[in-house]
């Protein structure tokens, strides 16, 4: 009969971390291709086309005008799944707004925290660190582009 005993040099990876990586990766590969915006508008975006990543006509994908993010504060935007902040004026960032606990979307920004309505995590503004909850691992940081005013 033959040895069904675990092999011990195996790594160690539960479901959990493989569903979180799936889901991350989803999420956030399409959108750590390169950047590019609109100069005129002062839209930022992401995206990218060709092995160059320089964005370029349907490769770059506006996320919204950067007079939507307040200082200090930040926006979700649901359907990209995607939250932008600007921790200080001028300074913006993008974050997945996938939570790493329990993949729900994050919902709200307010007094520099990013907040998950499921479970109570909450993020940094400024890096995406986890500052309360129950949230394992920071949001993802996503490559963003701002052109403009």
């Amino acid at each position: 009969m033959p040895d069904r005993s675990p092999d011990p040099s195996a790594p160690d990876v539960s479901r959990r971390i493989v569903l979180r990586g799936a889901a991350l990766g989803g999420v956030a590969l399409p959108l750590l291709a390169a950047c590019g915006g609109d100069p005129e508008t002062g839209d930022a975006s992401v995206g990218g086309s060709g092995p160059s990543g320089s964005g370029g006509a349907g490769g770059a994908r506006s996320l919204g005008s950067t007079g939507d993010v307040p200082v200090g504060g930040g926006e979700v935007l649901p359907d990209a799944q995607v939250v932008l902040t600007q921790p200080t004026e001028g300074d913006f960032k993008a974050f997945t707004a996938v939570c790493t606990h329990m993949q729900c979307l994050v919902n709200s920004v307010s007094d520099g925290v990013i907040h998950c309505p499921c479970h109570g995590s909450e993020y940094s503004i400024e890096d995406g660190s986890v500052l309360g909850g129950p949230a394992p691992e920071p949001l993802a940081e996503i490559a963003i582009t701002v052109k403009g005013d």
